[in-house]
């Protein structure tokens, strides 16, 4: 049975989930991708690039979001553009291990809770999560529009000329399922399933 988990989440929440765990999830996120979390580095954290006044309304407007919150790395097949009612219409994960060079260092600086996406991330990501801490929430792969339904509103979006796929978009969800394979202990599914397989391949060849 899954446990549901409403953003913000606390540290003992998050100290609470381990791996294998099924959540549901519920609350205010956001989607970011390779654009949005390059952004986000460059502008607030390493500080290549000196942000401009949009810049600096947008951050300060996902910030409260964000802090006890969860970046969902999801690229949305979005409608309504037009009317400027949206809807999503797709909504399954990206690829994690895309953002392991800014996850880190994203989640220390705004204090996340929660990362959601598919095939887990790298060392650096598992130890902000033991140090902040924060929990990857893995996705299902493969049902972007079973995975829609689960978004009840979207409440706005943020750097649109990103493009649709990797601007920022707001968005309340509910029953959305996830399961627990990054925890806040040092704890990594992935890794454990790449370190058998392993195993399992020497044996194999050998």
């Amino acid at each position: 049975m899954a446990i549901s988990i409403n953003f913000p989440l606390s540290d003992k929440t998050v100290r609470s989930l381990c791996l294998g765990v099924s959540v549901s999830l519920n609350g205010i996120i956001i989607t970011g991708r390779d654009t949005a979390h390059k952004w986000i580095h460059d502008r607030f954290i390493s500080k290549k690039i000196a942000p401009d006044a949009d810049d600096i309304r947008v951050y300060d407007l996902i910030k409260p979001i964000l802090q006890g919150g969860a970046i969902y790395h999801c690229g949305p097949v979005v409608g309504g553009l037009d009317s400027g009612k949206y809807q999503f219409l797709s909504a399954g994960p990206t690829t994690s291990i895309r953002e392991e060079v800014y996850q880190g260092d994203i989640i220390r600086h705004f204090n996340m809770k929660g990362v959601i996406g598919k095939g887990g991330m790298g060392e650096a990501t598992l130890k902000a999560c033991s140090e902040v801490p924060c929990v990857y929430f893995h996705a299902i792969g493969g049902v972007a529009a079973l995975l829609a339904r689960s978004v009840e509103q979207v409440l706005g979006v943020y750097k649109l000329e990103f493009g649709i796929p990797e601007a920022m978009w707001v968005i309340r969800i509910k029953d959305f399922p996830a399961v627990v394979t990054m925890d806040s202990h040092g704890n990594s599914l992935h890794e454990i399933i790449k370190v058998d397989s392993k195993k399992v391949l020497k044996t194999l060849l050998y």
